[in-house]
C-alpha cells in the first residue's frame, strides 16, 4: 500500500531564522523606547504634547504658527501654569521637551509597524510554525495596549497634576517590559525549534527570578515617577547617601507617610534593598545553568553587576541624566538576561524524561 506524500511542514528551518531576527529587532526597538522614555521622564517632557493623534501626530509642527498653537495648548496644563510658566519657559525651551516626547511617540509608531507588517507577511506566506500564531497575536495586542496605557498615563498630567501619575507610569513601563520579555522568549523558543528541541518550560526558579525582577522594575518605575532618586542625598563616595539614606539605614521620612507606594522615601528604600534579594535569586539561577549555558550565566552576572553600579552612581551623582537613563536601560537588559536564563533552565527541564 502506497502512503500519501507527506504534507509540507509549516515553519521550516529556513523560515525560522528570519522570524527570530525580526523578533530581536523589535526587541531592540523596545529597548530604544525604554531609553527615550527615561529621557522623557527626566527632562519632564511627558505632557508636552497634549493630544493623542496616532497617525497625524507623526508629523511635528512645521511652521511658526503650528509651534505657537502647540505651545498655547501646553500652556493650559498644570505643569506650565504652576512650574514652567512662572519659571519663564520660552518657545525654544518648549521645543526641547516637545522633541523628546515626539521621538518617544515616533519610536512607538515604528515598533507598531515593525511588528505588524512582518507578522502579516509571515502569516500570508504560511511560514509561522504551528502554535505560534496566538502568541504573536498576543504580543501585537500588548503593543496596542502599550499605546493606550501611554496616553492614559499622559492624560493624568494634563488636567489635575504637574506630573503624570507614578502608578500609570509604572503600568506603562511594565507593559513595555512584559512585551520585551515575550519577544525574547518567543525568539528563543523559535531557535530551539530550529534545533529540533521542544519549547522550554518555565520552571519554578525561573518564575521566581522573573517575578522578583519585575517587582524591582515596578519599584524603579515608581521611584522615577515620584522623583525619588535624590531623597537619599547625593555626593560621590558619600556613604550617607549610599548604602545609607540621609545617613540612616531606615530614613526618618518613611515614618511620616502611611501610603508606602506613594512615599518617595519608602519606595527608594525598598528598591535599593529588594535589589539584593534579586541578586541572590539571579546568582542561584546562573549557577544552575552554568555547566551547560556558560554564556547565559555570564550575561546574567554582567547585567546585574553593571546595574548595581549604575544604581549607586545614579544616587551619588544626584540623578545625572545619562547615568539614570543607563540605569533604566540596563534594568531592561537584566530582564532580558533573566528571560534567557529561565529559558535555558526550562529547555533542560523540557528535554529531561519524566
Amino acid at each position: 500500500m502506497r502512503l500519501p506524500p507527506a504534507k509540507p511542514i509549516i515553519g521550516t528551518s529556513d523560515d525560522i531564522l528570519p522570524m527570530v531576527r525580526w523578533l530581536l529587532i523589535v526587541a531592540a526597538l523596545v529597548l530604544a523606547i525604554v531609553v527615550v522614555g527615561g529621557i522623557t521622564r527626566l527632562t519632564e517632557s511627558g505632557v508636552s504634547i497634549v493630544e493623542w493623534k496616532p497617525v497625524t501626530g507623526a508629523i511635528p509642527p512645521l511652521t511658526q504658527a503650528q509651534w505657537q498653537a502647540e505651545f498655547a495648548a501646553y500652556q493650559q496644563t498644570p505643569q506650565y501654569t504652576q512650574i514652567n510658566g512662572p519659571a519663564g519657559m520660552t518657545l525654544a525651551a518648549y521645543k526641547f521637551i516637545y522633541f523628546w516626547e515626539w521621538v518617544h511617540r515616533l519610536i512607538a509608531r515604528v515598533i507598531g509597524l515593525a511588528f505588524a507588517a512582518p507578522l502579516t507577511w509571515f502569516w500570508l506566506k504560511g511560514t509561522i510554525p504551528g502554535g505560534y500564531k496566538p502568541r504573536l497575536l498576543a504580543l501585537l495586542a500588548l503593543g496596542g495596549l502599550q499605546g493606550a496605557v501611554g496616553w492614559w498615563m499622559v492624560s493624568s498630567g494634563i488636567v489635575n497634576d504637574v506630573k503624570v501619575s507614578h502608578f500609570r507610569l509604572a503600568a506603562h513601563l511594565l507593559v513595555a517590559l512584559t512585551t520585551l520579555a515575550g519577544l525574547v522568549w518567543t525568539a528563543l523558543d523559535l531557535l530551539a525549534l530550529k534545533r529540533g528541541e521542544p519549547r522550554a518550560r518555565l520552571p519554578g526558579l525561573g518564575i521566581a527570578a522573573l517575578a522578583m525582577v519585575m517587582v524591582q522594575l515596578f519599584f524603579g518605575a515608581l521611584l522615577a515617577g515620584l522623583r525619588a532618586g535624590a531623597v537619599a542625598g547625593a555626593g560621590w563616595g558619600d556613604w550617607g547617601a549610599w548604602p545609607l539614606m540621609q545617613g540612616s539605614v531606615f530614613p526618618e521620612g518613611v515614618e511620616a507617610n502611611l501610603v508606602p507606594f506613594s512615599d518617595p522615601y519608602f519606595v527608594h528604600w525598598f528598591h535599593r534593598w529588594w535589589a539584593w534579594a534579586v541578586v541572590a535569586v539571579l546568582i542561584g539561577l546562573a549557577r544552575r545553568i552554568k555547566a551547560k549555558h556558560r554564556r547565559v550565566s555570564v550575561a546574567i552576572h554582567a547585567a546585574f553587576g553593571t546595574q548595581i553600579l549604575l544604581g549607586i552612581f545614579t544616587v551619588w551623582s544626584g540623578v545625572t541624566l545619562w547615568i539614570a537613563v543607563a540605569h533604566q536601560l540596563v534594568g531592561a537588559l537584566v530582564l532580558c538576561a533573566t528571560v534567557w536564563g529561565a529559558h535555558a533552565l526550562g529547555r533542560r527541564a523540557a528535554t529531561t524524561p519524566r
